[in-house]
């Protein structure tokens, strides 16, 4: 394809013809791809990364200009951007132990320190009602700040479970604690 065709691409895309992001996809597909590959832990955050890039090309291809530059280099230094974005949202993401070193971590022992609060005692006594598989991944929501799909990863749990059990866990906390759920704008809690 010709850097003509390449931009008319691009000015599809602007317009909001699915036909262009087809043909972006299938002409850039492989620089976007080996740039995420290469800066990605995994190749599930690779892909995570590509559909990012895809999204952001999407909503940037009206400011493409090819007096700046071409649409290759309009598309590499969009993903380049968005996976520095990534690559620095992840250093800034606590480092956490391994599930091994989590099942030995317990939440805090009621009364092990005189300045544990009531409220934290009994959270505590709360998390500790709960099954071994609800108290990993609240543990590892809660302590780590990891999302339902990085729990997933972690713990080899499908995602669906992992989105089951930390509801479940925290509807049974707020049970336990006689506290009520906060209601969202669609009236569930």
């Amino acid at each position: 394809m010709t850097e003509e065709n390449n931009a008319s691409v691009l000015d599809q895309i602007a317009r909001g013809d699915p036909a262009g992001v087809a043909a972006c996809i299938d002409e850039f597909g492989w620089l976007v791809w080996s740039l995420a590959r290469r800066l990605s832990p995994d190749p599930g955050e690779a892909e995570d990364a590509v559909q990012e890039i895809f999204v952001d090309i999407w909503r940037s291809a009206a400011r493409y200009d090819p007096q700046k530059g071409t649409a290759k280099m309009f598309i590499a230094m969009i993903a380049r951007r968005r996976l520095i974005d990534r690559l620095r949202r992840r250093a800034k993401r606590p480092m956490f132990a391994s599930i091994e070193e989590l099942e030995f971590a317990d939440f805090a022992e009621p009364g092990t320190q005189g300045e544990i609060c009531v409220e934290a005692e009994r959270a505590a006594a709360a998390v500790g009602e709960l099954t071994a598989t609800q108290q990993l991944v609240i543990k590892l929501a809660v302590f780590h700040g990891l999302s339902h799909g990085e729990i997933a990863g972690k713990t080899g749990l499908p995602l669906g479970t992992v989105k089951t059990q930390v509801r479940r866990g925290m509807i049974r906390v707020r049970e336990v604690l006689g506290v009520s759920p906060a209601i969202t704008a669609g009236g569930a809690p």
